[in-house]
C-alpha cells in the first residue's frame, strides 16, 4: 500500500478539500484590489485631474507591497500558522479600500495601497501555500484553482462595480466592496488549518516531474543560481500581465473601444466590460487548466507551450485591438497565457526546493511580480511620448519569448542536474514525504 493509500482522509476543517475552497473563497475576496482596480483608473483621473501616471503609482505601490513583503509573511505564516495572520490580512484588505474612499490627496491612495498590498500578500502566500502543503501530489493542479479565485474572482464583481461606479460614484463602490471583501477574508481565516504530520500523501510517482525529497531552507535556496533564472523568467511574463492587468482600460480608450457595445450570448455590454469579465474568467481558468497539464507533462514543457503562444497571441493583439470584438477576444487570450505563472511557477519551486518552507520560499520568486510591476507607470510615459502602444506590445512579446526558451532550455537542465546530485530521480520508491508544518 503507498503512502498515499494508506492515507486516513481529515474530517471538517482537517479535510483537504474543505482547506482548499476556503482558501480559493478568500482568493476571491481579494482579486478586486488588483483586478478591479482598472475601473477606477478613469473616474479618479476624471474626477481629480490627476494624471493616470500619478493614478497608477498607487496601483504600482500596491504590487510591490503586496509581492515583496511577501517572504517575510509567509515566514510568519510557515511559524505561527495560517489562521491568525489571515484574519490581520482581511482586517487591512478592508482598510485598504476604506481609504480610497475618502482619499482627496493622491499620498491618501499611496497609503491605502500600502496597507492593502500587506493585506492581500497576506491572503496570496498563505493561501498558495496552503495548497502546496496540503496537496504535493497534485500541486499543479491545487495552486492553479488557488490562484484561480485570484484570478478570476473578480469576474463576478466587475459588472457591479462597473455599474455602482456609475451610479454612486468611486468613492462610494470603493467603501462599499472594501469592507464587504475586508470582513469575508476576517472571518474565513478562522477557519484556515495547516497540515498535520500523515495528514497529506506521499508524492506520487512520475517521470514528467523532478521533486525533490529535501527541504531547502529559503536561505539555502537563495544560494542556487536555479532560483534567479527561474525568477528572470517569471519577471518576463509578469511585465506584460501587470501591464495589461492596469492599462486595459486606458488602451481600450486609445483605440476607442471602451463603450462600444458588443453584444455575447445575447448579452450587450460595453467592450471594456465584455472584456474585464472574460479576461478574469480565462485568467483563472489558465492557472488550475495549466497547472493539470504540467502535472502531465512537466512545469518546464508547460511554461514553453504557454509563454511562447502567449508572444503570439500579443502580436496579433496589435494589429486587431481597434475592433471591438477582436479586442475583447484577444485580450482574454493574453490573461489565458499569463495567469499561469501563478500555478507553474509556485508548482516548479516547491518541486525544487520542497515543501516545509514552501510559503517562504515561493513568497521569494513571487516578488518577481513586484518588480514588474515598476514598470507600469512607465508604460503610460511611453505612451504619452510616442502616442501608441505597439512598442510596448512588441517588448512584451520578446520577453514571453525570452521567458519560453529559458524554461525549456536553461531551467529544465538544471533541474535534471540539481535531481541527479542529489541521488534522487523523480517518482524514485524512496522518496519519502517532507515533514508537515502543524
Amino acid at each position: 500500500m503507498t503512502a498515499s493509500m494508506a492515507l486516513t482522509p481529515g474530517s471538517g476543517l482537517r479535510n483537504r478539500w474543505v482547506q482548499l475552497i476556503i482558501g480559493i473563497l478568500a482568493m476571491v475576496c481579494t482579486a478586486n484590489l488588483q483586478y478591479g482596480w482598472t475601473l477606477f483608473v478613469i473616474p479618479i483621473t476624471d474626477h481629480t485631474g490627476w494624471s493616470r501616471a500619478a493614478v497608477q503609482v498607487a496601483f504600482t505601490t500596491f504590487i510591490f507591497v503586496e509581492t515583496w513583503l511577501v517572504p517575510l509573511e509567509g515566514y510568519l505564516i510557515d511559524r505561527f500558522g495560517p489562521s491568525r495572520i489571515t484574519v490581520v490580512g482581511g482586517v487591512l484588505v478592508g482598510i485598504s479600500w476604506v481609504m480610497y474612499s475618502m482619499a482627496t490627496w493622491v499620498w491618501t491612495f499611496y497609503i491605502g495601497a500600502v496597507i492593502g498590498g500587506i493585506g492581500a500578500g497576506i491572503v496570496y502566500g498563505c493561501t498558495v501555500g496552503q495548497a502546496l502543503k496540503w496537496f504535493p501530489d497534485r500541486r499543479g493542479l491545487a495552486a492553479g484553482l488557488t490562484a484561480a479565485g485570484f484570478g478570476a474572482g473578480s469576474a463576478l464583481t466587475i459588472v457591479p462595480i462597473a455599474q455602482m461606479i456609475k451610479a454612486s460614484g468611486y468613492q462610494h463602490t470603493f467603501l462599499v466592496f472594501g469592507i464587504v471583501q475586508g470582513v469575508i477574508i476576517f472571518l474565513l481565516g478562522f477557519l484556515l488549518r495547516a497540515p498535520r504530520p500523515g495528514e497529506v500523501p506521499a508524492v506520487v510517482a512520475s517521470t514528467a516531474l523532478k521533486q525533490t525529497a529535501r527541504d531547502f531552507s529559503p536561505r539555502e535556496m537563495l544560494r542556487t543560481p536555479l532560483f534567479y533564472v527561474m525568477y528572470i523568467a517569471m519577471l518576463c511574463v509578469a511585465i506584460g500581465g501587470n501591464m495589461a492587468t492596469a492599462q486595459l482600460g486606458p488602451i481600450s480608450r486609445d483605440y476607442a473601444v471602451d463603450d462600444y457595445p458588443v453584444v455575447i450570448l445575447f448579452l450587450m455590454l460595453p467592450a471594456l466590460q465584455w472584456a474585464l469579465v472574460l479576461d478574469r474568467i480565462l485568467n483563472g481558468l489558465a492557472r488550475p487548466v495549466f497547472g493539470w497539464i504540467s502535472d502531465q507533462i512537466g512545469r518546464e514543457n508547460t511554461m514553453f507551450i504557454a509563454f511562447g503562444g502567449q508572444a503570439l497571441i500579443v502580436l496579433a493583439f496589435i494589429k486587431v485591438a481597434a475592433n471591438p470584438y477582436l479586442f475583447v477576444m484577444f485580450s482574454a487570450l493574453v490573461y489565458f497565457t499569463y495567469g499561469e505563472i501563478f500555478s507553474l511557477f509556485p508548482s516548479l519551486n516547491a518541486d525544487t526546493y520542497g515543501r516545509k518552507f514552501a510559503t517562504t520560499n515561493y513568497g521569494f520568486l513571487y516578488t518577481a511580480k513586484g518588480t514588474a510591476v515598476l514598470l507600469v507607470p512607465f508604460g503610460n510615459i511611453l505612451q504619452e511620448h510616442y502616442h501608441t502602444w505597439v512598442p510596448i506590445f512588441y517588448a512584451v512579446a520578446a520577453l514571453n519569448v525570452c521567458a519560453a526558451l529559458l524554461a525549456m532550455f536553461v531551467i529544465k537542465p538544471m533541474r535534471a542536474r540539481k535531481s541527479r546530485d542529489e541521488g534522487n530521480l523523480t517518482g524514485g520508491p524512496d522518496m519519502t514525504p517532507a515533514p508537515a508544518i502543524s
